[in-house]
């Protein structure tokens, strides 16, 4: 049951803007304007200056605010169904508990608006108060301003939020379920527990986003950028992440492989004499950025580096067997010696990148003349692109290379035996002699 006020004439209307104007221009005999429950459905407020206005439980639904200044306003637990809030300004208004649903707030200014849940009377609860999620469903927000604003648990499910700026924002918990986010703003956002069960967010800026424990089956990620995004618990094979971008610079992981990682550099730097030899195996590591890094004679042996940027890194003699580095980019990385046994590499990119026999050095750092193979025994490279790599002397067999691109590849004097082949591109590849 609602409890609003019978409708107010326009004059009754006019007078109270009147006075508002007067209040905020601190001219005498102006008062501040209060429409506490007011029934104002569907009248037209555009451009009106409400600023600092209270309209706490009013009923705005199917009203026309467009461009109107509603900037530090009290619109708690207000009925905003369906109103024309187009290009209005609404920054730093109180919208705990209101009710938004199919309104159109395209171009709209919510810069640190509070769209929390609100805390109602209810005579049905054992306390008589009960808590409202801002309700937000299907509304119009495309370009939208919400930066800074705290959306905590409010239902933004089929929302349009297209190219929307909500960086920075408190969105934890939020239903953003089939929402449409596409070019959205939602760098350094806090998304823990939210849900973008299939929603839209092609080419959303999510970098440095705290995406905990979220909900992402079958979402739309294509060409998302989530350089730095905190990614704990989110799955993401559920969603569609083609091109998207998700790698973490190492900084962002634990102190445990910062620190093993620093002292592996040292270790090359030293020759030895200081630092230690890295040893990560059975690290989670996806998404890292390790571009140009020197893992030479590490150990990651059962490492997850699931969509690691590796391009140009030197991992020569390096222990990644029984490795996941799904989706990887390795683009000219050197791999020379290297133990990839029982990887997987499936849709990896490793174009022009080095996999071929190294001369072994003694102890004296003079090369002994004996060469030492890659060996990808039993590799996964599935669907991986080793266009132009070097594979000479490689040990492949068993190795699954079905619909991989070798076009150009060096396989001189490899060991195919028993490999998988089906579907795979070796236009201008050099093969073993058989």
């Amino acid at each position: 049951m609602d409890y609003y006020a019978a409708p107010m004439t326009p004059q009754d209307i006019l007078k109270i803007l009147t006075s508002h104007e007067r209040w905020l221009n601190q001219q005498p005999g102006g008062s501040r304007a209060n429409f506490t429950l007011a029934d104002l459905h569907g009248v037209s407020l555009e451009k009106a200056n409400l600023r600092s206005a209270k309209l706490s439980g009013a009923n705005l639904s199917r009203a026309v605010l467009s461009e109107a200044n509603l900037n530090q306003a009290d619109l708690f637990a207000a009925n905003l169904d369906r109103a024309d809030l187009t290009f209005a300004d609404i920054s730093g208004a109180d919208l705990r508990g209101a009710y938004l649903r199919g309104a159109k707030l395209n171009g709209a200014n919510m810069r640190d608006v509070d769209l929390r849940g609100g805390t109602l009377l209810n005579s049905q609860s054992k306390n008589g108060l009960s808590v409202v999620a801002a309700d937000l469903g299907g509304a119009e927000m495309e370009k939208a301003v919400l930066a800074r604003a705290n959306v905590t648990g409010a239902d933004l499910s089929n929302a349009k939020l297209n190219d929307a700026d909500c960086s920075g924002a408190r969105m934890t918990g939020c239903n953003l379920s089939k929402a449409t986010l596409a070019r959205a703003n939602l760098s350094g956002a806090d998304l823990k527990g939210a849900s973008f069960a299939g929603a839209t967010l092609t080419g959303a800026n999510l970098r440095g986003a705290d995406l905990t424990g979220v909900i992402v089956d079958g979402a739309n990620m294509r060409g998302a950028d989530l350089t730095g995004a905190t990614l704990t618990g989110i799955d993401l094979s559920k969603a569609d992440i083609t091109g998207a971008n998700l790698a973490r610079s190492a900084d962002s992981f634990s102190d445990a492989i910062q620190k093993t990682l620093s002292d592996h550099q040292e270790w090359i730097r030293s020759d030895g004499r200081s630092g230690e030899r890295a040893n990560l195996s059975d690290a989670d590591m996806s998404h890292i950025d390790l571009t140009n890094v020197n893992l030479s004679g590490a150990t990651l042996r059962g490492a997850k580096l699931i969509g690691a940027k590796l391009r140009g890194a030197s991992m020569i003699m390096t222990d990644l067997s029984s490795t996941a580095l799904v989706g990887a980019d390795l683009t000219g990385a050197h791999l020379d010696g290297a133990n990839l046994s029982h990887a997987d590499l499936s849709k990896a990119k490793l174009t022009g990148a080095n996999l071929a026999a190294v001369d072994m050095k003694g102890p004296d750092g003079k090369p002994t003349g004996r060469l030492w193979a890659a060996n990808l025994a039993a590799c996964n490279f599935s669907e991986a692109d080793l266009s132009e790599a070097n594979l000479f002397k490689a040990n492949l067999t068993d190795a699954n290379l079905a619909k991989a691109n070798l076009s150009k590849a060096k396989l001189t004097d490899a060991n195919l035996e028993n490999a998988n082949l089906d579907g795979a591109n070796l236009d201008g590849a050099a093969m073993p002699r058989s």
